[in-house]
């Protein structure tokens, strides 16, 4: 009799109750706190130091979100965190929880009720597992919502249905496409109001000089994440595409915050300690298929097919003025490689390939997102000219079924084979 995988079957009994909010609620909430314990004193002994504090400091950070829902906040993953850090407020990514739900092996149970309710099947499916979860009543009600215009056309009317749906307020940044001195002001003066809005909603105020502490925490990181970056090319840290992800809570939605900055101190001195590069190297552009069974087999602790990053990762790798740490935040929103036009994504691209030197160029174009499938043949290009051999597949991050594995294993095989 085949073992059954523990987790297939912890999903089982999920889905079995998924009638009974409450009840999932609770064995969401456990499953993370078994978890979190689990990576705590069974640490995978393959993955460095740094990975293993990063996976601890992951599911921690959503476990917390869920577990004290008025305390946090729903975010995307561009929003400016920031000012959440600095009120001790826990910020819930959409992207982060469809993802973790998607882990569960319930995501196509939570899609399948968003598109009963109307939803269309067009839409993200990080969106729609969140939408899903909320229409069952298995996520609690945070204190506030924030999202912005930016990267995806998706975040506003998901945020606004949201919003509607449970009363909760929600604070909408409209990012201009352009750089100018008066976009920075817009968005600055969009950020004032929206601090005013969360010291309403939770009844606090936010302690400038802590937010100063705050941005002078994430310039230390984001320059250890460039110091990093010095190092790609030549050395190679055994890893996983889930924890090329994971890099997500250091780079955007917690960047800023202690723990942050102690995972790269820690990611520094395990890269200066790694083996030298062997076999081929791969960059990813924007998301990594981190459940699709034939990137797992060739990419998951593998010495042969090394993954070398992942634009979305470094989107921005710039210093915030401390002193004006509204400004500069502001800045960093216009700023960001996903925003404007996509010659400043592909400029971005061809600066982190020169820097980690890849074999191999791979764009997974997640169903639903247009930004990303709309600049495939551009960013072609680019690796045509410099060099570089590209693939792109299109598929699905989160629901697992919109993955033609047969397909997929036939044109990886085959790209991997040609490196």
């Amino acid at each position: 009799m085949t073992k059954m995988d523990p987790v297939r079957m912890y999903s089982n009994i999920i889905k079995r109750n998924m009638k009974k909010s409450e009840k999932v609620n609770k064995l969401i909430n456990f499953g993370l706190t078994v978890a979190y314990y689990y990576v705590s004193f069974f640490k995978d002994k393959r993955l460095p130091k740094s990975l293993q504090y990063l996976n601890k400091c992951c599911i921690k950070n959503i476990k917390d979100s869920l577990e004290n829902p008025q305390n946090s906040a729903w975010v995307n993953l561009f929003s400016p965190c920031e000012f959440l850090i600095a009120m001790d407020i826990r910020p819930l990514f959409v992207e982060a929880y469809s993802s973790f739900m998607s882990g569960f092996f319930i995501e196509d149970y939570l899609i399948d009720t968003a598109e009963s309710r109307g939803i269309s099947n067009t839409l993200c499916s990080y969106h729609k597992t969140f939408i899903g979860a909320n229409e069952l009543n298995i996520l609690k009600k945070p204190g506030f919502m924030i999202t912005t215009s930016m990267i995806c056309d998706a975040n506003i009317p998901t945020f606004r249905y949201l919003s509607r749906k449970t009363g909760v307020p929600l604070y909408i940044i409209d990012i201009p496409y352009r750089y100018s001195k008066e976009a920075v002001a817009y968005v600055e003066n969009q950020l004032v109001e929206m601090v005013k809005r969360l010291e309403e909603a939770y009844k606090r105020r936010l302690d400038i000089d802590k937010l100063r502490e705050v941005v002078k925490t994430e310039n230390k990181t984001r320059a250890l994440m460039n110091e990093y970056l010095n190092y790609a090319a030549e050395k190679a840290l055994l890893t996983t595409m889930t924890f090329e992800m994971y890099m997500l809570f250091a780079s955007h939605v917690f960047i800023g915050s202690r723990e942050m900055l102690n995972f790269y101190e820690m990611l520094i001195d395990d890269i200066k300690k790694a083996p030298e590069r062997r076999g081929k190297s791969i960059f990813f552009v924007h998301l990594l298929p981190m459940f699709e069974k034939n990137f797992k087999d060739y990419f998951n602790f593998s010495d042969k097919f090394h993954i070398a990053g992942s634009d979305i990762n470094y989107d921005f790798l710039g210093e915030i003025d401390e002193n004006e740490p509204f400004r500069g935040i502001a800045e960093k929103l216009v700023l960001t490689s996903f925003n404007g036009e996509i010659n400043r994504k592909v400029t971005r691209i061809r600066e982190l390939i020169e820097k980690t030197k890849p074999d191999g160029i791979i764009q997974f174009c997640h169903l639903g997102c247009k930004q990303s499938i709309g600049g495939t043949f551009i960013i072609k290009n680019l690796a045509s000219e410099m060099g570089i051999p590209f693939l792109y597949l299109d598929g699905d991050c989160v629901d697992k079924r919109n993955n033609q594995e047969g397909q997929n294993r036939t044109r990886l095989e085959a790209f991997l084979e040609m490196l």
